[in-house]
């Protein structure tokens, strides 16, 4: 039996871990004397010593498709040490992979420290500069959330969280303008389509306004408009310039929410030769995300940018048809949940009710109704995002 400072090493000259070596070769051992300069010579063994660590989890689990079954320490010694969940392991020489193996973190350290890479030490160095007792974690994030709790009281904290929602979900809104006088300059349309957008949409625009109630029918049974824009085509003004203007607004309405039933933006113009340059670049500048993908970047639209979509189609809906609107109908062309459609309505400060659908269009289903009047409701957490634990 030998021992360092740390660890214990025995060898075994006899049973199933005697080290297998020749048996026609002899060992010896030379002892000199200095005082008489001679050597004595003495028979001798090969011993090969292994580290022993104490307690009851020197076994080690390999679970890995080599190995198939659990295995015992090696028998000759060898082992390998390598790094599995965040934490340094064992497993049997030649094991390529193991699942699962369970092994004392402890004893793991003294091996590291006897036999680890300079690599391996020094990482094992820094965990332990670096480890801080989880009761000690425990107690200062208690601590500090006590402070916290007596320094501004509960109420206040519930208060901060739920304006804190509102703000995520007020950061891919309209410009509201809470102080308007009349409910077209809560949400002005000049911020959802700019003077130079809008005198972009006159060409594109020109096949609604001069559309025959025939044309209406057709395009309705080949569904090649959403459901929204083909009602409101049935009731175009009379008048050219109010004709000309709604036709613009809801060609824009169907080229954006078509827009957002993409996902990955590849093409440079998705939307056809037909849409103005501008407009293209208002979609892909204001309703994706840049994300990178395959060593390119690309356009997405991300589900942020889909409720950005969808509350900029309800305030341009809500300029259409006189501030009050079927969010319903909107609700199935954008392919959305119902709640969370209304999340995104009560976020533009909507009052919701209830009403019979339009002729056609799901008769039996109650639809509901987005309206836009002043005073403005006051501004709610969605409802999605109101589970949260209550602070006692």
């Amino acid at each position: 039996v030998s021992e360092t400072e740390r660890l214990s090493y025995v060898g075994h000259n006899f049973g199933s871990e005697v080290m297998k070596c020749n048996s026609l070769c002899r060992y010896f051992v030379g002892v000199l004397d200095k005082n008489s300069g001679q050597m004595e010579v003495y028979n001798a063994e090969i011993f090969n010593m292994q580290p022993l660590l104490s307690g009851g989890s020197a076994q080690l689990l390999c679970l890995c498709h080599s190995c198939l079954v659990p295995s015992a320490w090696s028998k000759d010694g060898s082992f390998t040490a390598w790094l599995w969940n965040e934490q340094w392991v064992l497993c049997c020489f030649g094991c390529t992979g193991c699942s699962d193996v369970h092994f004392s973190l402890v004893q793991m350290d003294l091996c590291i420290e006897a036999f680890g890479t300079s690599k391996q030490k020094r990482a094992l160095s820094s965990r332990r500069m670096n480890a801080v007792g989880s009761d000690i974690v425990s107690t200062a994030v208690t601590k500090a959330a006590a402070n916290v709790i007596d320094a501004k009281g509960v109420t206040a904290l519930m208060q901060d969280m739920a304006q804190d929602d509102v703000q995520n979900v007020s950061a891919f809104l309209p410009p509201c303008h809470e102080d308007a006088d009349r409910p077209e300059h809560v949400y002005k349309f000049e911020d959802i389509l700019s003077p130079a957008e809008y005198e972009a949409l006159r060409v594109p625009a020109a096949a609604f306004t001069n559309i025959t109630v025939e044309e209406v029918a057709k395009r309705a049974e080949e569904r090649s408009h959403c459901s929204f824009v083909l009602e409101e085509l049935k009731f175009l003004p009379t008048d050219e310039k109010s004709r000309d203007h709604k036709a613009r607004c809801l060609w824009f309405l169907d080229t954006l929410i078509r827009f957002g039933h993409l996902k990955v933006i590849k093409k440079k113009h998705p939307m056809g030769p037909e849409c103005p340059h501008i407009i293209s670049r208002k979609l892909m500048k204001n309703f994706t995300s840049l994300t990178y993908n395959n060593g390119s970047i690309q356009n997405l639209i991300s589900s942020s940018m889909k409720a950005k979509i969808t509350a900029y189609a309800i305030a341009l809906a809500l300029h259409i048809n006189n501030f009050q609107t079927d969010l319903t109908v909107l609700q199935n062309d954008l392919k959305l949940s119902e709640s969370r459609i209304l999340d995104i309505a009560k976020a533009l400060r909507l009052r919701v009710s209830k009403a019979k659908g339009v002729l056609g269009l799901e008769d039996d289903q109650n639809h509901k109704l987005g309206t836009l009047s002043l005073p403005l409701p006051m501004q709610k957490a969605p409802e999605g995002q109101r589970k949260r634990k209550k602070m006692n």
